[in-house]
């Protein structure tokens, strides 16, 4: 079992997922990638439909910051289901305090269409050009990068600032060879620094409060190619629209986040 998988697992009583192990594998600083906490809530909600595997949209809100290496009991309802689509909640609680809300679509996307309209991934350097994704460069402990091999622009990797704007983009993989699939690419999707770094510069600490991904198509093995831009910010919050790209050119999932610019004293 690779990595991902175990660090996902979930709990299951009577048919019933009741909890999980939030590992500290996925941190940022000292508190859980968002990410994984949303991969962790939708492998929750795929358990009570099994035959529809695929997320197709995931909607959570951060109540607070999670706690790595320490259980969380889950609490999940199916909401509703057909022949094409289930859908679902799920709550995931520690120390008796629900610490996201996961609301969920699931499908099956073996089937899918080519797309009639297309979304092209951007022009990029390959991912031995790139640079990896550095705690040192950003003055934070990064344990993401350990199961994660994170690969930034070259242009775009200072997290300094003083770009043209907020624009981050790059590549993604599991360094233990698991291939992606549409829950890692809830994951990939929040693993990458905040786009706004490359406007602004460090000024701050970036908490999502809420983040959508919509998947559209399983993607393919091998690199994972992401393009992520903040275009609206003020009063404090800004809001990062994201792009992921499969190996083959296909765009596998788009995402949306709502997060807080908590700037720094003087920043």
């Amino acid at each position: 079992m690779y990595q991902f998988d175990r660090e996902t697992q979930i709990q299951v009583m009577d048919g019933q997922p009741v909890g999980a192990h939030v590992h500290p594998s996925y941190n940022i600083g000292h508190n859980p990638n968002g990410g994984y906490l949303m991969a962790v809530g939708a492998a929750a909600i795929r358990q009570l439909h099994p035959a529809h595997p695929d997320p197709l949209s995931v909607t959570v809100h951060y109540l607070r910051p999670g706690q790595g290496g320490h259980d969380c009991r889950i609490e999940a309802q199916l909401l509703r289901t057909g022949k094409s689509m289930s859908n679902g909640r799920a709550t995931l609680i520690q120390e008796d305090k629900p610490r996201i809300e996961v609301m969920a679509a699931f499908g099956d996307l073996s089937q899918a269409e080519p797309a009639q309209l297309r979304i092209a991934p951007p022009d990029m350097p390959t991912p031995e050009q790139c640079i990896g994704r550095s705690g040192e460069a950003q003055g934070v402990d990064l344990p993401i990068t350990g199961p994660l091999d994170i690969r930034l622009h070259p242009e775009q990797a200072s997290p300094n600032g003083g770009r043209p704007e907020a624009l981050v983009s790059g590549y993604i993989r599991f360094r233990d060879g698991r291939p992606p699939d549409p829950l890692s690419l809830l994951l990939f999707s929040d693993a990458f620094p905040p786009a706004i770094f490359g406007l602004l510069g460090m000024v701050g600490w970036v908490p999502t409060l809420e983040l959508t991904v919509q998947v559209r198509r399983r993607p393919a093995p091998g690199w994972i190619q992401t393009q992520f831009r903040t275009l609206d910010l003020g009063g404090g919050m800004m809001v990062e629209d994201g792009w992921l790209w499969d190996s083959q050119g296909e765009l596998v999932a788009q995402s949306r986040q709502l997060a807080m610019l908590l700037r720094k004293p003087g920043a």
